[in-house]
């Protein structure tokens, strides 16, 4: 099935403001605390991701970087990583903007992307 429109699962590490700054803009984002996620380990965030068609965002590269090489490792897919460095609010969501309006949710599957 064909996807054009990137959704977003967003880690509690990030700052809220950012899902109310991207969702202003008509992109669907679901938070780990609207999800009943808070607290759970990196690796049950990416398969809750997964199971959702939904792209990660998070600052934490290090684990999602080695959750990456060992999905890869499995054979197992995901909608993609979005590793955000940590920036003022507004200049990461300028950053997700140019992918959310410019990559298609089928061009970012199993791939990170920097911001």
């Amino acid at each position: 099935m064909s996807r054009l429109f990137i959704e977003l699962y967003r880690d509690e590490d990030v700052d809220v403001r950012i899902s109310d700054l991207i969702r202003s803009r008509g992109f669907r984002v679901t938070t780990t605390q609207e999800a009943g996620r808070i607290g759970e380990p990196d690796h049950e965030q990416l398969a809750y991701a997964v199971s959702q068609g939904s792209v990660l965002l998070t600052h934490n590269r290090v684990h999602f970087e080695d959750l990456t090489r060992e999905y890869f490792a499995a054979g197992k897919k995901h909608h993609g990583i979005i590793i955000a460095v940590r920036r003022p609010t507004h200049e990461i969501v300028h950053r997700l903007l140019l992918i959310l309006n410019h990559i298609t949710a089928d061009e970012i599957e199993n791939q990170i992307r920097y911001i």
